[in-house]
C-alpha cells in the first residue's frame, strides 16, 4: 500500500508541476483574419449600460490593496440576470460590422464581463486558475464560452486570437481583467468606443502606478510577469524609426505612465528585474 500512496502523491505533484507551468505560460499571437474587419463609416454604438450599472454596483476601491476589486459574493439574483442578457446583447451584434474603437470596446468588455460571469458561476472561490473543463483544471481561458458571428469563442480567442495581433496595442494588456489580483484592475468605467484611447491610457497610468505593476522591494526593482510574458508585445519604433525591442519598449512604457517619483526613481535605476504575479481573487476585502 505504501507504494500505491507514494504513486499516487507523485501523480499529484507531476499534476500541480504541469498545471503551475501551463498557467503561468503566456500563449503566442494567432492571428484569426475573420475578425480583422471593420467598417470605417459605421455610427454604431454598442450598448454597454447595463455593463456600467454593475460595474457601479460592485466595483469598489479597497484602500487596503489600493485597488479596484468586485464584490463577488454580493451580486443579487436579478444583477446576474443583468449580465446574461448583456453577454446575450453582445452576442446578437456582428462586431466586424462596427468601427475600430467601437469595436475594441466591444471585446474588451465582452472578455471582461465574461470572466465575471465565470467566478459568480463557481463563486465562492480562491483563484480563476482553479476552474476550466478537463482534469488538469488549468484554468477557463481555452474553454469556449459564447457565439459571436457564428463562431464559438473562448477568452484565449478573444485576447490572444482578436485583441492582440489585430491591434498590435500593448495597452490592451491593461484594459482586460483575469479576476486576479495581480491582473491590472478591473475598470470602474465601461470601455467605450469614444473614450477608448483615454481609458486605454488611464489603466495603463493606474496599473504602472500600483506596485502590483511596479516595485522596488528593497533596492531590486520587482515587475509585473505581464512584461515578462508579453513583452514581444512593446516592440516597436522610436520617432526616428530606428526599430526597438520589447526590453526597450517595456521600460519606454513604464517611463512614459509613471509618476514624478517613481520616473525618476526608475531612470536611475541600475541593477536587475524580477518578476511577480498574485492569481489570488481580486475580491473586495475590507
Amino acid at each position: 500500500m505504501a507504494w500505491i500512496r507514494g504513486a499516487a502523491r507523485l501523480m499529484m505533484l507531476l499534476c500541480l508541476t504541469f498545471q503551475v507551468s501551463v498557467v503561468w505560460a503566456a500563449p503566442e499571437k494567432d492571428y484569426w483574419p475573420f475578425w480583422d474587419r471593420h467598417d470605417p463609416r459605421s455610427k454604431l454604438e454598442v450598448d454597454h449600460s447595463d455593463w456600467q450599472l454593475i460595474l457601479d454596483k460592485y466595483v469598489r476601491f479597497s484602500e487596503k490593496q489600493q485597488m479596484y476589486t468586485f464584490v463577488y459574493g454580493g451580486v443579487s439574483r436579478e444583477n446576474s440576470e443583468r449580465l446574461r442578457r448583456y453577454l446575450k446583447s453582445l452576442s446578437d451584434y456582428d462586431p466586424r460590422t462596427l468601427n475600430r474603437n467601437e469595436q475594441l470596446a466591444y471585446w474588451v468588455n465582452l472578455y471582461n464581463a465574461l470572466t465575471v460571469e465565470l467566478i459568480l458561476k463557481n463563486y465562492p472561490v480562491k483563484s480563476i486558475t482553479k476552474l476550466g473543463k478537463g482534469w488538469f483544471r488549468i484554468g477557463p481561458w481555452d474553454d469556449k464560452l459564447i457565439t459571436i458571428a457564428g463562431k464559438a469563442l473562448s477568452l484565449n480567442d478573444i485576447e490572444h486570437r482578436i485583441l492582440r495581433p489585430v491591434w498590435n496595442n500593448a495597452r490592451i494588456h491593461y484594459a482586460v481583467n483575469c479576476a486576479s489580483i495581480g491582473c491590472p484592475d478591473l475598470a470602474p468605467e465601461a470601455y467605450s468606443g469614444k473614450r477608448i484611447e483615454a481609458q486605454m491610457d488611464e489603466a495603463a497610468r493606474r496599473f504602472i502606478n500600483q506596485s502590483k505593476g511596479v516595485n522596488f522591494v528593497g533596492k531590486r526593482l520587482v515587475l509585473s510577469k505581464i512584461f515578462e510574458w508579453y513583452g514581444d508585445d512593446f516592440v516597436g519604433k522610436d520617432s526616428s524609426g530606428k526599430e526597438f525591442s520589447g526590453k526597450e519598449g517595456v521600460w519606454r512604457e513604464l517611463l512614459q505612465f509613471a509618476e514624478p517619483g517613481l520616473r525618476i526613481r526608475l531612470e536611475s535605476y541600475k541593477g536587475g528585474t524580477s518578476y511577480h504575479y498574485n492569481w489570488q481573487l481580486n475580491e473586495f476585502r475590507r
